[in-house]
């Protein structure tokens, strides 16, 4: 299983390459280290899982019905918001323009590690979504955590 932690900045290459961090490659599982798949994010970012922990997603994804309306909605949008990427020997992902233009990504990212995937930002609206009320984050926690 995959462990991501911490904060990691990058900056993506003039043809939209991002060099994963040492951290996070090692952090990859062996038998996926090369094989990723990128997700349009909920929010203006990207997620960024590896192949055994995305293939845990698309079975839940694939197993809801096409007669269901909402269902097929869902499974459609989810679809055509992910692509294949691999690592090139240098541990370069090339992150597709459209995904860049969702993330607002032009140069400087900020990946975070979210235990099983990687979010990965542009620095300046992840820092706007970090801006909410400082005491959410106490809030969160003993809501989630203080049981």
């Amino acid at each position: 299983m995959a462990f991501f932690t911490s904060e990691y900045e990058c900056k993506l290459d003039t043809k939209g390459r991002l060099v994963l961090p040492a951290k996070i490659k090692a952090n990859l599982p062996e038998v996926s280290t090369n094989e990723l798949v990128l997700r349009k994010g909920f929010e203006p970012n990207l997620i960024l899982y590896p192949m055994l922990e995305y293939k845990k997603i698309h079975h839940k994804i694939s197993a809801l019905s096409e007669f269901n309306p909402e269902q097929r909605r869902l499974k459609r949008i989810f679809f055509r918001s992910i692509a294949q990427v691999e690592l090139d020997n240098a541990g370069r992902l090339l992150v597709p323009k459209g995904m860049l233009a969702h993330s607002n990504i032009e140069k400087d990212a900020v990946l975070i590690g979210m235990g099983n995937y990687v979010e990965i930002w542009n620095p300046e609206v992840f820092e706007e979504s970090l801006n909410a009320d400082g005491g959410e984050f106490s809030d969160l926690a003993q809501k989630y955590l203080d049981e």
